[in-house]
């Protein structure tokens, strides 16, 4: 499976990769994540219920940062496994300056295995990208109003 996404922030370059490179921030906008404890090394052990169609299990990952270029890029690795199956994937994460703060782009792909692969490739990749839109507008809408609580300060 593989998607890309772009999702706008109202925020300095610097700002968003330092959110979106926070386990706990990260931890309140990943949907289904209940837990993101650091094992070490931008490593972090994550535990999260994700449901597709009919199928919902809890999956427990190890999830790592790396190639860290900071306020440009990073790479997300993401190896989980659960009663539903499995998935391993990576997403490219760049962030570009723009007029009004800087635009998200990611590029993703990931094998699924076990019963949550049985769902079909359509229905995995609409789920993919619904995640990663609650994540990104989770992550913005606390990035923007982290910054107006700074502001009125």
């Amino acid at each position: 499976m593989e998607f890309r996404s772009t999702h706008e922030i109202g925020a300095a370059a610097e700002t968003v990769f330092d959110a979106m490179t926070n386990p706990d921030m990260v931890a309140r906008c990943v949907p289904g994540c209940d837990t993101m404890e650091p094992l070490g090394n931008d490593r972090y052990q994550a535990t999260m219920v994700l449901g597709i169609a009919a199928i919902k299990g809890r999956f427990r990952s190890v999830v790592a940062l790396r190639d860290q270029n900071r306020p440009e890029s990073f790479l997300l690795e993401v190896d989980g496994k659960g009663s539903a199956g499995f998935a391993k994937g990576e997403a490219r994460v760049e962030i570009c300056a723009t007029d009004a703060g800087c635009s998200v782009s990611v590029h993703a792909k990931a094998r699924v295995g076990g019963p949550v692969a049985r769902v079909g490739q359509r229905l995995l990749a609409g789920t993919a990208k619904m995640i990663a839109d609650k994540f990104f507008a989770c992550m913005r809408d606390r990035i923007e109003a982290q910054l107006v609580e700074r502001t009125a300060v």
